[in-house]
């Protein structure tokens, strides 16, 4: 079968639909047969001309993925233990470019949709059948390269579908506008810490409910989500994407979230919950990642180590004992669970190991499998079972294989994950490795035991796939998709939301909402910079300079001036320091260690305060990390002149400040110079200009503590939630966990009084 024959796969899709039984879809390529048996249709998958029990619709999860796990080679099951690396459609758009027929995508004539020979190998090679996808064309190419993959795995082997997966995809385009009849390419949302910010986990409900609708109209049946890691160290770059810092607060969000993703209801129901619009949850990262020391990440090996002075381990699991292993919905528990890449240094106490989290077989077997009764999927994140690369400071250059870096090959690697309880490896394209772990246990164990403990990730894989009704139908209406993906009414919900997540600071003096006037108020609007830089990934970011709003959307509310003595306020749009990420190979070149401080304020930062040693090190790097006395600057210490410069220039008149926040930031540089300051956590700047005019009353509140300067930063333990002193401002209030404002004044209602209540700062 040639490349355009698998190309064209997709456009031989039929249907079958049975009364009081699912609808069957197949392609006429893929040498699956329809059975018929007792008045109802089957889909032949094997192609052996004979109903088995993993082709039985009418039978259990369990008991079709007991029987299909039975009939797998080792092989094959070495296969679904893959999680492919990051697929982008086409592969121009992702960080891993593909080739389709040897060529680059866009000299090949390929349709966006078609497989690169990267996939094309993988699938059937290496027998893979989970894939992320990232980066998508549309709405309508997502489902077309779903329709094709489905239909190709359909006539190989036993007719395995495809579990597609995907990271949080429903931020929001900040200038998109909104209104009630318009769609989008996907409904947008606050980011995670915005839902959180609503303390209401019937916002997080609702978007998991709305997400996972989109999501199966994308193909996409696995969702690498909720981040429930408490952040209980202010500096993790990964801040923002949890649900902050409160473990309850993260446990009933998380818990919600879930909920929403992963439960059917009514038609669109199979069995106990689960179907047609089930999405099923991997959440994330046991046993929590939120306390790297020093706010380091784990991304890296110069962030490898969580550690806990505070001895609070046990609640960085709540969220996962307490909400994802507790649902309210009758999934009951999230059916998948990741490891994060951290050593959680010092909490191993039966071996005494500090290795990466999936490789500890105390931390998977022993506390999450045997104390807690997990027995869903473990898989790990990305690229744990590489060797560590040459250059520390990039995340592209190696694996992240903390604690073995040493002493094991690759294949040894993913044995000890087989044996500490793991049943997937988070971004391996190939086989071979984990079909050579089989081998070691079989020299270790015997093959009876190895072929048993493959069969048991075997079942706990298939049945994500089997509660979806995946094998039944994998195929998607590209009409249908169309309209289902960012319909306006979703895309409503996701407005309301981010409107909801908005947390007013301050409001000296009733300075919002904006008073109504005669003609239309005019605001000046600073130009933002930004010089070059480089991301996260270590990838270049170029220079900005410019407004840091869209200047059209503003003008449908107000007037714009470039001077200040023209307008009747000043709009300062900022975000909170973009500091480093703890180190600086420039300093290791220096003759120094190479750690730094991570900074929550914007001008230069001196570690006065630090420890003089490390809670954690190694020979392999140092082994003491500290960074006392070294000093550090934040890539946009602009924004705080910003504000400065603008306060002096308005003389008087109001000063705005819009903050977008991914972590905590000192405040105390600029908010006696600002007249109100309103925190959010990504939303459209219409949200935004909507609540100052009123249309819109702020109700969010704090899920986090602002603290009060960079001593109270380094001085709290990084495992500890609520323990800072936080800033107090001008107008008295502390911007303590649970504190928001509405136009009336400090909130105080039925969610401060469950989630706040009995919280406070150590002042």
């Amino acid at each position: 079968m040639g490349l355009t024959d698998k190309r064209d796969q997709a456009s031989t899709i039929q249907y079958i639909h049975n009364k009081n039984g699912p609808k069957l879809g197949y392609s006429t390529l893929s040498g699956v047969r329809i059975l018929e048996q007792d008045g109802f249709y089957f889909k032949d998958l094997n192609k052996d001309g004979k109903l088995d029990k993993y082709e039985d619709w009418r039978l259990s999860p369990q008991e079709r993925a007991e029987d299909l796990a039975s009939k797998m080679s080792v092989e094959q099951i070495a296969g679904l233990m893959l999680y492919s690396s990051h697929q982008a459609v086409p592969a121009s758009l992702g960080w891993h470019p593909g080739t389709y027929g040897g060529k680059t995508y866009a000299d090949s004539g390929a349709d966006s949709h078609a497989l690169t020979d990267q996939q094309l190998a993988f699938l059937e090679q290496d027998h893979l059948r989970h894939v992320l996808l990232t980066m998508v064309e549309s709405p309508e190419t997502a489902a077309q390269w779903n329709n094709t993959m489905q239909a190709y795995v359909e006539g190989l082997g036993l007719g395995i579908p495809v579990n597609t997966s995907s990271d949080p995809r429903h931020a929001t385009d900040s200038t998109k506008e909104f209104n009630a009849g318009a769609g989008g390419s996907i409904s947008m949302w606050p980011e995670t810490m915005g839902l959180a910010a609503t303390f209401n986990p019937e916002e997080a409900k609702k978007f998991g409910e709305v997400a996972a609708k989109e999501y199966r109209a994308l193909g996409i049946g696995t969702a690498l989500s909720p981040q429930v890691d408490i952040g209980t160290d202010p500096r993790w770059f990964r801040f923002g994407m949890t649900f902050g810092e409160d473990p309850q607060l993260s446990t009933d969000m998380g818990r919600a979230y879930i909920d929403g993703f992963q439960t059917s209801e009514g038609e669109q129901e199979i069995a106990e919950g689960w179907g047609y619009d089930s999405v099923n949850a991997m959440v994330k990262h046991w046993p929590g990642g939120g306390s790297g020391e020093g706010g380091r990440d784990a991304h890296f090996g110069y962030g490898k180590y969580a550690v806990y002075p505070g001895e609070q381990f046990e609640q960085h699991l709540r969220p996962f004992t307490e909400g994802a292993f507790k649902l309210d919905g009758k999934t009951g528990k999230a059916s998948a669970v990741m490891p994060y890449y951290t050593i959680s240094q010092g909490q191993d106490p039966v071996n005494g190991e500090n290795v990466g989290n999936s490789y500890n077989s105390y931390l998977i077997n022993d506390l999450l499998r045997e104390r807690y009764g997990y027995d869903g999927v473990v898989c790990t994140d990305w690229g744990i079972t590489a060797d560590e690369g040459d250059d520390i400071t990039r995340l592209m250059s190696g694996g992240r294989c903390w604690g073995v870096e040493e002493g094991y090959s690759i294949a040894e690697r993913h044995y000890k994950l087989l044996m500490a309880g793991v049943d997937q490896f988070g971004g391996n394209n190939e086989t071979g490795p984990v079909i050579e772990a089989y081998q070691i246990g079989v020299q270790q164990h015997g093959e009876a035991f190895m072929r048993s403990r493959f069969e048991q990730s075997a079942v706990r894989l298939l049945k994500n796939i089997f509660r979806l009704g995946l094998f039944e139908n994998p195929y998607l209406e590209v009409a249908q998709t169309a309209a289902t993906v960012g319909s306006p009414t979703f895309m409503a919900a996701g407005y309301e939301a981010q409107l909801k997540s908005m947390v007013l600071l301050k409001n000296e003096g009733q300075t919002l909402p904006l008073p109504a006037a005669s003609g239309r108020l005019t605001v000046y609007i600073p130009r933002k910079f930004r010089p070059e830089g480089a991301s996260w990934l270590g990838l270049p970011t170029p220079s900005f300079e410019g407004y840091p709003i869209s200047v059209d959307t503003v003008q449908k509310y107000f007037e714009v001036t470039d001077n200040p003595e023209q307008a009747d306020f000043a709009l300062v749009c900022i975000e909170s320091p973009h500091s480093t990420m703890g180190y600086s190979k420039a300093n290791a070149e220096a003759g120094g260690n190479g750690y730094v401080p991570v900074s929550l304020q914007y001008r230069p930062y001196t570690a006065v305060h630090a420890r003089e040693t490390s809670l954690a090190g190694d020979a392999r790097d140092v082994l003491n990390r500290s960074y006392k006395g070294k000093t550090v600057n934040v890539a946009n210490e602009s924004d705080l002149d910003m504000v400065l410069d603008t306060k002096a220039k308005m003389k008087g008149k109001p000063v705005i400040v819009s903050i977008t926040l991914s972590n905590p930031a000192v405040v105390a540089e600029f908010e006696a110079e600002a007249d109100a300051i309103i925190a959010h956590f990504g939303l459209q700047e219409q949200a935004l200009l909507e609540t100052l005019i009123g249309a819109s009353e702020p109700s969010g509140l704090l899920p986090f503590q602002m603290p009060l300067d960079m001593r109270t930063v380094e001085e709290q333990l990084e495992d500890t939630p609520h323990d800072m002193d936080v800033y107090v401002d001008t107008a008295g209030h502390a911007y303590d966990f649970g504190y928001g404002l509405n136009w009336s004044g400090v909130i105080q209602d039925a969610r401060t009084a469950k989630y706040a209540g009995g919280k406070h700062s150590k002042k």
